[in-house]
C-alpha cells in the first residue's frame, strides 16, 4: 500500500460538526456577498450561472438570484462544484478569524503519523473544496494537520460515487488503484472505489449504519 486516500465527514470528522457549524455558518453570511465584487466571489457565481444554465436552460439571473439559488442548493446539501467553492470562500474567512476550527477525531493525529513514518502517503477526497479541505485540516482542534496531506481531490476531479474518478485519482498520484486504500463511512463511495480497483475500508464513526464487509471503529484500527 502506497497511499491512503481519506473522505472527510463521517470519517476524519464528526459529520455533525458540518452539519451543525459549517453549513449554518455558511448560510449565515451568504447575504453579505452581494456586494461583494471580489474576483473570487465574480469568477464563482459566473460558474453558477453557467452550471444553472446547462442544468435548468435559466438565463439572466441577478447576482441575488444566484444567491438565493446557492442558498437553496445548501439547504439541500447538493454536491455542486460553484456551491463547494463558495463554501469554501466563506469559511476561509471564519476559520483565518478563528471564528471556525475544524473538528478532527482524537485518534486520526497519531494515525497520520504512524502511517508517514511507514512510508504511506495521504491524501483527501471529499466532496468540500479542496480550498475548504485544507483550511479544515491547518486550523483544526488538534492544531495544524495540513502538512501530512500530499494531495487534494474535490468534485473538480470527478464524483465520488463514480468509479472512473477513482481510478483517475489513481493516475494523478502516479500509482495504481490497488496500491490505494479508499476509507470513508458511505456505502456507494466504497463501492465505486472498490470497482475500480482501490482496497477500501468503512469507517463506523457513531451514528453510521455497517454496510461493507471490511469496517473500523476509528483510524486506531487501520493498520500499519
Amino acid at each position: 500500500m502506497e497511499w491512503i486516500l481519506t473522505d472527510i465527514e463521517g470519517t476524519t470528522t464528526d459529520i455533525a460538526f458540518v452539519y451543525n457549524v459549517l453549513f449554518p455558518y455558511f448560510l449565515d453570511n451568504l447575504d453579505g456577498l452581494e456586494h461583494d465584487t471580489s474576483q473570487e466571489v465574480n469568477r464563482i457565481l459566473q460558474q453558477t450561472a453557467d452550471f444553472i444554465e446547462e442544468e435548468t436552460g435559466e438565463v439572466g439571473l441577478s447576482r441575488m438570484n444566484l444567491l438565493e439559488r446557492l442558498s437553496d442548493w445548501a439547504r439541500k446539501d447538493r454536491k455542486v462544484t460553484p456551491l463547494k467553492e463558495l463554501q469554501g470562500f466563506v469559511w476561509k474567512a471564519g476559520f483565518e478569524s478563528g471564528a471556525l476550527q475544524g473538528h478532527v477525531y482524537p485518534e486520526v493525529k497519531e494515525a497520520l503519523i504512524r502511517w508517514s513514518q511507514n512510508g504511506i502517503s495521504m491524501a483527501i477526497f471529499s466532496s468540500g473544496s479542496v480550498a475548504a479541505q485544507k483550511l479544515l485540516f491547518k486550523h483544526s482542534t488538534l492544531g495544524d494537520l495540513s502538512a501530512f496531506f500530499k494531495a487534494h481531490f474535490d468534485t473538480n476531479t470527478g464524483m465520488k460515487r463514480d468509479a472512473a474518478t477513482y481510478v483517475k485519482i489513481a493516475g494523478l498520484l502516479n500509482t495504481t488503484p490497488s496500491k490505494v486504500l479508499f476509507l470513508s463511512d458511505i456505502k456507494e463511495e466504497l463501492e465505486a472505489a472498490s470497482a475500480a480497483g482501490l482496497q477500501t475500508v468503512q469507517l463506523l464513526r457513531p451514528g453510521t449504519s455497517k454496510g461493507w464487509d471490511l469496517t473500523a471503529q476509528d483510524f486506531s484500527q487501520i493498520l500499519p
